[in-house]
């Protein structure tokens, strides 16, 4: 069911083949590009140990990896990402293989291509047709961007790559702003054509190898206005200064791998996954109603369940309700048939304007 290779495939940096079989070369190829070699839930409780905002969260959501994608490949993927929805970059990356990049083969009469370089794309028409394609503004930046990077030195987006592994791991604590490779990795990916502070980030993290890497976007500022206390003073807004404070904050906080740790949290803040977050708890509840008809006492017993998020609850012991009766007092226990929880004031009144 593999393709007939046509052409060789461009394979992950730093995959070793000597003397490998096809099966032992697949294998290699695949923990690489996966980024199975490191130890996640060492990584986890390192996290987790210094941050109880990811101690709380990070158990959902086991699992997380940084991909070890091709640079130039992670360099025009987050450019069409800007803007946009997984399901369009998909079909715009989908669509430069389809167009600009080399057949791999076929399986049946489906083609494959490989993803094209930059080269391929630096022709007069490809601006016109990747317009053409639905790529909007976009197609200008990555037509200038494939320009640029064509007329660098041999390798050049290859040497802006972290040389350290995990097995040769990085000693000491992490500078603010990071390590001088990362500098200067950022630095000059701002000078490609659609690539901001966080696009160049994204690359550095998933591309390059730059594991301090923090690309801040919509969800992670609102992450750090609601669990790190942003959003307050001179980082009020999402301005260059509070961008690059959240990158050292979280540097600071995380160490080497702090995009790593960041990519958990983003995973978790994301509405495809946020429910995974929220345990919804049903508490039944024997209500005793008492009121008064033709001077007599009523009392009634009502079983009631109520429906709460984890987040919602709060613990309280049981309570009494004292009757007063001619003659004396009356306890009557309010009784629960799981443990007792109790919707915080703020819930309740939010259930309320629902309704």
């Amino acid at each position: 069911m593999f393709p007939e290779v046509k052409v060789p495939l461009s394979s992950p940096h730093l995959v070793k083949k000597e003397e490998l079989g096809d099966d032992e070369e697949t294998e290699s190829l695949l923990r690489h590009y996966l980024n199975l070699s490191p130890n996640l839930t060492e990584l986890y409780e390192q996290w987790s140990l210094v941050d109880p905002n990811f101690k709380k969260r990070a158990p959902k959501f086991t699992g997380v990896r940084i991909l070890k994608q091709d640079a130039w490949e992670a360099l025009v993927g987050f450019i069409c990402s800007s803007n946009n929805n997984i399901i369009r970059i998909s079909q715009m990356v989908n669509n430069l293989c389809l167009h600009y990049g080399p057949l791999i083969g076929h399986i049946g009469d489906q083609p494959f291509h490989d993803f094209p370089q930059p080269e391929a794309l630096t022709g007069s028409g490809v601006e016109s047709h990747l317009r053409v394609l639905g790529f909007g503004y976009r197609a200008k930046y990555i037509a200038q961007t494939a320009s640029i990077v064509a007329s660098k030195p041999e390798a050049w987006l290859e040497n802006l790559r972290n040389p350290e592994t995990f097995d040769i791991p990085f000693e000491g604590e992490i500078p603010a702003g990071g390590r001088p490779g990362y500098r200067k990795a950022h630095e000059e990916l701002l000078e490609l054509q659609g690539v901001g502070p966080k696009v160049a980030d994204c690359v550095c993290l998933m591309g390059l190898g730059w594991g301090e890497a923090v690309p801040v976007d919509t969800h992670v500022w609102q992450i750090a206005q609601r669990d790190y206390k942003f959003g307050k003073g001179k980082h009020k807004s999402l301005t260059k200064a509070t961008y690059d404070a959240i990158g050292d904050h979280f540097r600071g906080l995380w160490g080497k791998e702090a995009g790593w740790a960041h990519s958990v949290l983003f995973a978790a803040d994301l509405k495809t996954f946020s429910d995974k977050l929220v345990t919804k708890v049903e508490v039944k509840v024997n209500e005793v109603e008492v009121k008064q008809e033709n001077g007599d006492i009523v009392e009634k017993e009502v079983a009631v369940k109520r429906e709460y998020s984890s987040e919602e609850m709060e613990v309280k012991e049981e309570e009494k309700i004292t009757i007063k009766r001619e003659g004396g007092t009356e306890e009557i226990e309010l009784k629960e048939e799981v443990k007792v929880f109790e919707p915080s004031a703020r819930s309740v009144r939010a259930k309320r304007r629902k309704l």
